[in-house]
């Protein structure tokens, strides 16, 4: 039956419904619903109506039976002349009815930036779109506007989401950045002022780990780095394994916020003011946590191919190298250059663990993969012998 396909939507069982339902197909549409629900277990019963073009008195009685056996019906994906249909009958006060999100593409969009979760492209002058890579991402999605409107309420200049729309198979969050750069490319266009693209980078960086958060409200970043060092053993001698987890556990509960995945592509210049985009990693913890994180974003993840940062951040390894050297002093207001590397050494332990993990997960079958390794366990094995706190 063509106009009805068992379907999956945000991780649950679906029913998605196609084309046209009217008089002359309603009884076959009924039968091959009661078919697919054979065996299946479900709390609602969701019609997933992407690809419905029309939908007769007919096809609302089917609705209606199924609701008469009990069925709690969603409806979702609900273009507006069948939403009309549907609302001028009295179904949309019977059934939860969700229309259809609006359809955007990328074709030809400039990538902003990039994470684990998705890839950020300009629309165009006015807005930008967060694509989730994961293609059931709505309960992502709404855990990120949460957590982006806590950042803005506690004072962080963040950019708040506004649409949720669909791109190709995949979900998209929009945000209004009406002309905004981002620091990588104010950094890029403007070399020679450099320095001062870099203070404001470290001033929002301070602002946010100076924002203090409820317990609860946000992960801990403690807990998550507990967890990347309990997955090295095995991989690693005995004796790192457990120096490495008792320094992370001896690192005192911090409850002020982390970005989680800061650096110049996450924050956009609009109108001579700042704005934090992809707010997702937003976490609590211990400072070195955020900088072995830029750490790794302007040097580890390149260290071995140095077009790997080319390709994230847009900047030649110079250049990041350079980003890295210059924001410390900024961060930690010190000329030290002594108390400026113990606090970089001890970002890179928890850095070349996080990448050591990260490798060995993705990479651990290819030629590259080994040779990043091999190289993350010498580093992490020389920076361990030469720290004996994480804190600073």
């Amino acid at each position: 039956m063509e106009q009805v396909k068992k379907s999956t939507y945000n991780g649950s069982f679906a029913i998605a419904l196609e084309g046209n339902i009217s008089s002359a197909n309603a009884s076959e549409v009924e039968a091959a619903i009661q078919e697919l629900l054979v065996g299946e277990s479900f709390d609602e019963l969701v019609l997933d109506a992407d690809n419905l073009l029309y939908i007769s008195s007919a096809g609302l009685r089917v609705l209606l039976r199924l609701m008469k056996a009990g069925h709690t019906l969603r409806m979702v994906n609900v273009s507006v002349e069948v939403y009309d249909v549907l609302e001028m009958t009295g179904f949309s006060e019977m059934m939860s009815v969700e229309k259809a999100f609006r359809k955007v593409s990328i074709e030809g969009c400039e990538i902003i930036g990039q994470g684990s979760n998705g890839i950020v492209y300009r629309l165009d002058p006015d807005t930008i779109v967060k694509v989730y890579r994961n293609s059931d991402a709505l309960a992502e999605m709404q855990r990120e506007r949460e957590i982006s409107r806590k950042a803005f309420v506690l004072g962080i200049p963040t950019a708040i989401p506004y649409d949720v729309v669909r791109v190709g198979d995949q979900f998209g969050t929009v945000f209004e950045l009406l002309n905004a750069k981002s620091i990588t490319k104010l950094i890029l266009a403007d070399p020679e002022n450099m320095d001062q693209y870099i203070g404001i980078f470290t001033d929002i960086m301070k602002q946010i780990h100076g924002t203090a958060v409820t317990p609860g409200d946000l992960p801990s970043m403690k807990e998550v780095a507990l967890d990347w060092a309990n997955f090295l053993k095995g991989h690693i001698p005995q004796e790192q394994q457990e120096k490495l987890y008792a320094l992370i556990q001896a690192i005192p509960e911090h409850p002020y916020m982390l970005h989680g995945d800061y650096h110049s592509n996450n924050v956009m210049i609009q109108n001579g003011e700042p704005l934090m985009i992809d707010m997702d990693t937003l976490c609590v913890g211990h400072p070195v946590f955020e900088l072995a994180s830029t750490f790794n974003a302007y040097v580890g993840f390149s260290e071995l191919d140095p077009e790997v940062v080319k390709r994230f951040l847009k900047l030649d390894a110079e250049t990041a190298r350079a980003v890295w050297k210059k924001l410390l002093p900024l961060y930690l207001n010190s000329e030290d250059e002594a108390y400026i590397q113990s606090v970089a050494k001890k970002a890179m332990v928890i850095g070349y663990m996080r990448l050591l993990r990260r490798t060995i997960r993705r990479e651990a079958d290819t030629e590259q993969g080994q040779k990043c390794i091999a190289h993350y366990k010498k580093r992490l094995a020389e920076l361990l012998e030469q720290v004996d706190t994480l804190t600073f």
